[in-house]
């Protein structure tokens, strides 16, 4: 896939930062308040959130670079897909919330499917060269 408009590869840019830095920041987030986050997922039933909070947070923040810079975007994106797809269901599951959070936990959730979305749509277009990235990649 080229990008023919004059102006695709500054908006691809763009919108490349802002969603890769924003993940980025959702993953570091994990580590500034690690307490808080363990102690959600646990009550989510999450096994192992002790472990699992780091790693994701991690994955995230890895993810979020690797999309903003253009540096192995078919594992960064792929990364987030599966992250996404896991934890959307599990840590937002407005069904079984009470109704005083339910729309709290619809909102979550449908923010986490627009972020899975998009993640498809990077992923999609992993394997070409973006304009303005490091394009260092496996594939």
């Amino acid at each position: 896939m080229v990008l023919e408009n004059s102006m695709s590869g500054e908006l691809l840019l763009v919108g490349r930062i802002l969603f890769g830095l924003v993940i980025a920041f959702t993953g570091l987030n994990h580590f500034l308040d690690m307490e808080g986050m363990v102690g959600y997922a646990e009550a989510k039933g999450v096994p192992a959130a002790s472990v699992a909070i780091p790693v994701s947070g991690a994955m995230l923040l890895f993810s979020g670079l690797g999309i903003a810079l253009g540096v192995f975007p078919i594992l960064a994106a792929g990364a987030l897909v599966v992250f996404f797809v896991v934890v959307t269901p599990k840590m937002h599951d407005f069904w079984n919330a009470p109704e005083e959070q339910k729309q709290g936990e619809v909102n979550s959730f449908l923010k986490n499917v627009g972020l899975l979305g998009a993640s498809l749509v990077f992923l999609a277009l992993g394997a070409t060269s973006w304009p303005y990235a490091v394009n260092l990649g496996l594939f």
